[in-house]
C-alpha cells in the first residue's frame, strides 16, 4: 500500500514508454488516457472581467459589483494545477479553452468563467519543452471555445502551433499507435474546434467529442457516461468527463463550498466507476477520461492501469510496473 501511494506521489511522467509490447500497436483511441478538464484553470486572473459568454445576469452583476463576483467565479472556476505538473502526473489530454482577452494586446489567453494570467503561446512553449524531455510521450491538445477570436487570431494560433511542434504533429489521416508515433518522432495530436481550419490543414484533427453530464450530482454523471459510452464511434477519440458542473442555485445553497470541495466529496464514487471500465472501441469501452483536480487522488494511475485489462491482466498499474521492474513481466506482455 505504501509503495503504491509513493508511486502515485512520484507521478507517471513516462507511462506511455513503459507500456507492455502488446499495447504498442493499439490505436490510441483504443487505450485509456487520463485527461484534465479545463486544463489551464490554475492561473485565473481575478482582476479580469467575466467572459461575455457567461449568463447575462452574472455579467450585469459583475459590472456593478466586480469585487464580489470575480472572487466567487475564481473559487468555482479553478480546477487544476500547473501544466507541467499535470504532465508529470500522467495527463495526456489537455482541454484548452482559448479566448481573446479585452485589452490583451493582441495575445490569446485561456478562459474558464474569467481569463487566465498565462498566455496561450507561453503555455505551448512550456509544453514543447516538456515534450523534448519525454520523447516517447504523446499529448492530445483539444483547442476549443475560441471566445472572441478573429480569423487573424486563428491564423496566428495555428501558425504558432505549427512553428512550435513542427514534425512532432501527427496528421489526422493517420491511425496513431505508440509504435507509429515513435517511429516518426510524432508527439502531438491537435484537435481543433473550427472545422473550416481543420479542412485546410491536415495536421489538425476534428474536434474530439467531450461528453459530460452538466450536473453537480456524481450519480447522474455516472448514469450519463454509461449511456454515452455505448454510442461511441468504432474508430476515433472521445472523452468521458467526470467533471461536475455547478449552477447558480447550487452555488447559492452551498456558500461555504467551492469546486474543489464539491469534487473531492464525489471522487470516491467517480473513481470507483473508473476502476470498473475497460478501454477500447468495443461496446462500452472508454478512451480519454477527464477529471478536475487531477493531482488530489490516484486518478491518473487508475486510468492508466485500465490498459492492462486489454492483456487479460486485471491488476493495478502499480502491480504491473512492479513486475516489469523486477524482470517478472508474466502476464504483462
Amino acid at each position: 500500500m505504501e509503495d503504491e501511494q509513493g508511486r502515485q506521489l512520484e507521478g507517471n511522467p513516462d507511462w506511455m514508454s513503459r507500456l507492455p509490447e502488446g499495447l504498442l500497436d493499439v490505436p490510441l483511441w483504443d487505450l485509456a488516457i487520463p485527461g484534465s478538464h479545463d486544463s489551464m484553470s490554475f492561473c485565473l486572473d481575478v482582476s479580469s472581467p467575466v467572459l461575455s459568454s457567461e449568463p447575462f445576469l452574472l455579467r450585469m452583476i459583475d459590472r456593478l459589483f466586480p469585487c464580489c463576483t470575480r472572487p466567487c467565479v475564481y473559487r468555482w472556476a479553478t480546477t487544476q494545477s500547473f501544466l507541467s505538473e499535470q504532465c508529470e502526473l500522467g495527463i495526456r489530454f489537455l482541454d484548452l479553452r482559448i479566448a481573446r482577452k479585452p485589452e490583451g494586446g493582441g495575445r490569446l489567453f485561456f478562459a474558464h468563467g474569467i481569463y487566465t494570467l498565462i498566455a496561450v503561446k507561453e503555455a505551448l512553449e512550456e509544453l514543447a519543452t516538456w515534450l523534448d524531455a519525454h520523447p516517447k510521450e504523446i499529448i492530445i491538445l483539444s483547442c476549443t471555445h475560441f471566445a472572441s477570436l478573429t480569423d487573424e487570431d486563428h491564423a496566428c494560433l495555428v501558425g504558432n502551433i505549427f512553428t512550435l511542434f513542427g514534425d512532432k504533429l501527427c496528421p489526422s489521416q493517420d491511425t496513431p499507435t505508440l509504435h507509429s508515433c515513435w517511429s516518426r518522432g510524432q508527439q502531438v495530436i491537435v484537435s481543433y474546434g473550427n472545422q473550416e481550419l481543420v479542412l485546410q490543414h491536415p495536421e489538425l484533427w476534428t474536434e474530439i467529442p467531450y461528453w459530460y453530464a452538466d450536473t453537480p450530482d456524481p450519480k447522474k454523471v455516472i448514469a450519463y457516461l454509461e449511456e454515452q459510452k455505448h454510442r461511441r464511434q468504432p474508430a476515433g477519440f472521445y472523452v468521458s468527463g467526470l467533471n461536475l458542473t455547478e449552477d447558480a442555485p447550487y452555488v447559492l445553497l452551498h456558500p461555504l463550498q467551492n469546486m474543489r470541495t464539491m469534487t473531492t466529496k464525489a471522487l470516491s464514487l467517480l473513481l470507483s466507476w473508473v476502476s470498473e471500465q475497460r478501454p477500447g472501441t468495443g461496446a462500452g469501452g472508454v478512451n480519454v477520461v477527464c477529471c478536475d483536480f487531477v493531482g488530489v487522488s490516484q486518478f491518473c494511475s487508475l486510468v492508466i492501469g485500465l490498459n492492462y485489462k486489454r492483456l487479460g491482466r486485471p491488476g493495478t498499474l502499480a502491480a504491473c510496473l512492479a513486475c516489469r521492474t523486477s524482470g517478472d513481466a508474466t502476464g504483462c506482455v
